[in-house]
């Protein structure tokens, strides 16, 4: 299953309406006041720290959501870095550039670093806290067992599992909300819309405007409502 690609949008649609989420969303913490204890704990300040502040939290996130359920969250097995055409195959599947993805044989998540980095570079931060915990997304439906008739129900689930877990890291208090966070949400979530609504096809991903719908629908309404 492969994730997270950027669609340049069709110059001929119409422009996909504005989606307002209701709060700010911020990709960092207070600074702490003793040296980061695990990656929950670093600063968020540069790309690397907010990788991994990412992957800690969303793991954290979705082990408290299972042990309120009354289940037990499986941790991925790696979290993989690549560049370009060096990425991990995925069962007889080869990884490609500009792509990141969660691979059911191996439980196991993999991102193209210097794809993901450029987004960070051109769009914000907010790019890294939609990719990873979109994928996670993945990973969970993976341990629900979910079942789709068309990947692209299984991705704008994910979408809005991204933005549940936002929404519940700063419910919690492990994330805090600045301005200009929710348009760049919006933002990466219109750069990676597919740029027709062909949702029948095997890789849609949804169109800008659904992704952000569904994003904002989790942020809004908690990972209970996807």
């Amino acid at each position: 299953m492969s994730c997270g690609s950027v669609t340049a949008p069709d110059p001929g649609a119409e422009p996909a309406p504005e989606v307002t989420t209701p709060d700010q969303i911020e990709t960092d913490l207070d600074p702490p006041t003793d040296p980061p204890a695990s990656d929950c704990d670093v600063k968020g300040e540069n790309f690397s720290e907010d990788v991994r502040l990412a992957r800690c939290l969303t793991e954290e996130f979705w082990t408290q959501q299972f042990t309120a359920s009354g289940g037990t969250y499986q941790p991925i097995s790696r979290f993989v870095e690549y560049n370009g055409d060096d990425g991990p195959a995925c069962g007889d599947q080869a990884a490609v550039p500009n792509n990141a993805f969660y691979c059911p044989d191996g439980h196991f998540i993999a991102y193209d670093a210097t794809w993901l980095q450029s987004l960070y570079d051109q769009l914000g931060d907010a790019a890294v806290y939609i990719v990873i915990p979109h994928e996670f997304g993945h990973s969970v439906q993976n341990q629900l067992m979910s079942n789709f008739e068309f990947s692209v129900q299984a991705e704008l689930q994910a979408d809005c599992y991204a933005g549940g877990t936002l929404k519940g890291l700063i419910d919690g208090q492990r994330l805090q909300a600045q301005a200009g966070d929710d348009a760049e949400l919006m933002a990466n979530l219109e750069n990676a819309g597919d740029p027709t609504d062909a949702w029948w096809e095997p890789g849609a991903h949804g169109t800008a405007q659904q992704r952000q719908l569904n994003f904002a629908r989790g942020f809004q309404q908690g990972v209970g409502a996807c």
